[in-house]
């Protein structure tokens, strides 16, 4: 393993502070410094506003509030000698050579033999921040390049010398990739690297191209984002986020680094509107609002800017109807005789052959370019994967078209695919000319690799069970979003039946982006006029949602991302749990005027029952479990989940998410072993009189304001399940009566208007109704 146990940072701005709250996420002490203000009383003053602002940052930088008391502010002054506990020291600080030459010298006068030092910096060559600091230094100096938020954003670029001790490199990518979660990608000691080369350039390519064919921001957002791939911030909006003051730097530094006969140059001009809004103190998200904003004056109305006048003017809707071609073939964009067409076709052509420049240069294969733009910017395919989508030969023929060189790697691929699967397994190619196998890193087992290899063991639209070896299947969900429908459910019960037959153990697991987004709520819209159809659903989700906790095998839930509604009744069931770090798990049907009807209330009840941090007696559960139900409340993370109840102390956390699927299946295989029958789920409520005092406090929330008439109606449904439907205290209550109380309260709330009202307009809109 890495060695890594303490850690210090350097620089205390937004940058060092996020990944100084990473580290504390990853359960290890951090030291955050910076420097001594002038004339302060309290010389750590600065470190400690900024571990202030990260405990109320918006995402949140912590996992878990907890996670805060683990990072000890610090100043350059008089606390580097602490620095000789730390194993890695993290450089955070301005762009400035002279600046970082300094606070390098301080760190090499005290820290340990052995310890690692490393640069966040995203422009300063290797070579350049280590000239003249000695070989011993160098040797244990490394840049490790995060990605702004460091919490979120899974991307860690990590560039070494040839005069950087092996096991430097190994000990900080053992520990990125297994404590912080991040994807490592090894980059070459170029200018920008990976990520802030090829993303600035394709930033610049896309605006330039807007601004000069005539889109507005909202068309350029539509093309350049989700019909490839791309997130649905498109380019204007990722401008916004990253920050118009701070792209035209970095593309600057890029431009000064970079060889005049580089192609970057081509695309570096004056951008008068970016100034102007930069003037106007319109630098993006974290300032007043971008190339979008909400003026508030207008009532939050969604403003853009005007490319063409620079003037603020209502946000347009847009309606392109090639782009719901492109996901199936960007062939069909590129070629579209349309200024959406050739915007595509020229930003494309730019970029991707921009990107084969940079094999051999900023990265030595074409699978770490893919990898770090799919990390680093959240494409869902890389610019190879995107080339072979639209087709090598006919990319180099549009290439010829337009005037454009084509790269000498394209010409190696000649009619070839990047990437190729024929064989079975999937290879890549070099720039060689041949083919090489991808090998996963030990201990990251994905799905894909499986079907590329074998058939399900039972196949199916909405879903299928796979073989993934050791005698442990997967079962995974394949619908939208991941919800659950009757096929689902029926996919999953005869998966029970042959896995019992068959296999030892049990994963639910997904390769997508979520667990489970809940039930399919338009199948259940559709039956609404229907009570027996109604009572079928309900019954058969309760009935699947059993058999599935008292299988004969051991089933461990895997989520990762959303685990809402019946996606987190589904993981509840599981005997053990192992969640992504990133997960967020809630009982959120009260947003569509329901309660959990396929057990979820009575699960939750049952663990925050038998945790032991629980008071004893029958309130304290019911409470908690009130106050989470009824209000919806969703995990920001695993962590939050286990603090509120939904995993238990046993139930594991991963932190890198290509690691979900080994961990599940190792927790599985562990667990069969050691496997003791569980007894069934016995209640002591407190029946009448805490049902009183639940409905008493939603009831004074909506005196003032915080809750509907409605809301109350919901709440004395939920209060009724959870204090046992009117059960007197020493009466012990089975799970069926339990199931029994969701089933009567779920069907009961179907029959009101206002939930019906709230139904649809969450299937209209995808937002919760407050009537």
């Amino acid at each position: 393993m890495s060695g890594i146990e303490k850690v210090a940072v350097i620089g205390a701005g937004v940058m060092g502070a996020g990944i100084a709250a990473h580290v504390a996420n990853a359960g290890v002490p951090v030291l955050l410094f910076d420097i001594v203000p002038e004339g302060a009383r309290d010389r750590s003053l600065v470190a400690k506003g900024a571990l202030d602002a990260l405990q109320k940052a918006k995402p949140p930088a912590f996992m878990q509030g907890s996670a805060a008391k683990r990072v000890v502010p610090c100043n350059i002054e008089d606390d580097l000698p602490a620095l000789a506990e730390c194993d890695w020291i993290i450089e955070a600080v301005t762009e400035r050579l002279d600046v970082k030459h300094a606070i390098y010298a301080k760190i090499d006068a005290h820290r340990k033999t052995g310890s690692i030092v490393s640069s966040n910096t995203s422009t300063i060559p290797l070579s350049v921040l280590t000239g003249g600091l000695g070989e011993a230094f160098a040797a244990d100096f490394v840049v490790t390049h995060f990605f702004n938020p460091p919490r979120y954003m899974p991307l860690l670029e990590l560039v070494a010398s040839s005069q950087t001790r092996p096991t430097a490199i190994d000990s900080v990518r053992d520990f990125c990739d297994h404590r912080l979660g991040k994807g490592v990608v090894r980059c070459n000691d170029r200018p920008g690297f990976i990520g802030n080369r090829l993303g600035v350039y394709w930033g610049l390519s896309a605006i330039n191209a807007a601004i000069d064919l005539g889109l507005t921001v909202e068309e350029a957002d539509a093309v350049m984002g989700r019909p490839l791939g791309i997130p649905k911030t498109g380019i204007f909006g990722m401008a916004d986020l990253v920050g118009l003051d701070l792209m035209p730097l970095v593309a600057k530094s890029l431009g000064n680094a970079l060889p005049p006969e580089d192609s970057f140059h081509a695309l570096l001009r004056p951008q008068p509107i970016m100034e102007q809004l930069v003037a106007a103190g319109y630098t993006g998200r974290k300032g007043k609002g971008g190339f979008y904003r909400l003026n508030r004056a207008a009532g939050n109305r969604k403003e853009a800017v005007d490319l063409q006048t620079g003037e603020y003017r209502p946000a347009m809707r847009v309606d392109i109807p090639i782009l719901k071609h492109a996901r199936v073939t960007p062939l069909a964009l590129i070629d579209d005789d349309s200024k959406y067409g050739r915007f595509a076709r020229r930003v494309l052509g730019e970029t991707l052959s921009y990107a084969a420049c940079l094999v051999g240069d900023a990265a030595d294969s074409v699978e770490a370019i893919d990898e770090a733009m799919r990390l680093g910017y959240d494409w869902e395919r890389g610019p190879f994967e995107l080339i072979d989508r639209i087709g090598i030969t006919a990319f180099v023929a549009r290439l010829k078209a337009d005037g454009l060189a084509v790269p000498e790697l394209l010409k190696v691929a000649g009619a070839r695919p990047f990437y190729d699967a024929s064989g079975g397994r999937r290879q890549v190619l070099q720039s060689s000319g041949g083919y090489t196998d991808m090998v996963r890193p030990d201990g990251v087992l994905l799905l894909d690799d499986v079907k590329r290899t074998s058939p399900p063991v039972i196949g199916g639209e909405s879903a299928a069970l796979w073989d993934i070896g050791d005698g442990v299947a997967c079962f995974e969900i394949t619908t939208r979003m991941n919800t659950l429908d009757g096929q689902v459910l029926a996919q999953l019960e005869a998966s029970l039946e042959r896995a019992d037959k068959d296999f030892d153990a049990l994963v639910i697991y997904s390769d997508g982006p979520h667990f489970s987004a809940g039930a399919n709520l338009a199948q259940l819209a559709g039956a609404l006029d229907n009570a027996d159809a109604i009572a079928n659903i309900v019954a058969y989700g309760q009935h699947v949602m059993t058999r599935l906790r008292d299988s004969d095998i051991l089933i461990v839930a895997a989520p990762a991302g959303l685990a809402l509604g019946g996606g987190c009744e589904l993981a509840l069931h599981a005997n053990a749990i192992q969640a992504h770090a990133e997960c967020y798990m809630g009982l959120v049907e009260v947003g569509v005027g329901l309660i959990p009807g396929w057990g979820g209330c009575k699960e939750l009840l049952w663990r925050l029952s038998t945790a032991k941090a629980m008071p004893r007696g029958p309130m304290p559960a019911a409470m908690k479990a009130f106050e989470t139900i009824s209000t919806a409340k969703v995990s920001g993370s695993a962590a939050e989940a286990r603090e509120m109840g939904f995993l238990r102390p046993g139930d594991g956390i991963t932190m890198n998410r290509r690691r979900l699927l080994t961990d599940a299946k190792t927790k599985a295989r562990e667990m069969v072993t050691r496997r003791v029958p569980s007894e069934p789920p016995r209640f002591q409520l407190p029946g009448l009189s805490g049902e009183t005092l639940l409905v008493s406090s939603a009831e004074a929330m909506a005196r003032m304001g915080l809750a509907t008439d409605h809301d109350v109606t919901i709440c004395a449904r939920l209060a009724h399940v959870l204090t046992g439907g009117g059960a007197n205290l020493i009466e012990v209550l089975d799970e069926a009566r339990l199931l029994e109380l969701e089933r009567e309260a779920f069907i009961g709330l179907l029959a009101e208007p206002k939930s019906r009202e709230r139904i649809a307009h969450m299937l209209e809109s995808g937002k919760p109704l407050r009537n």
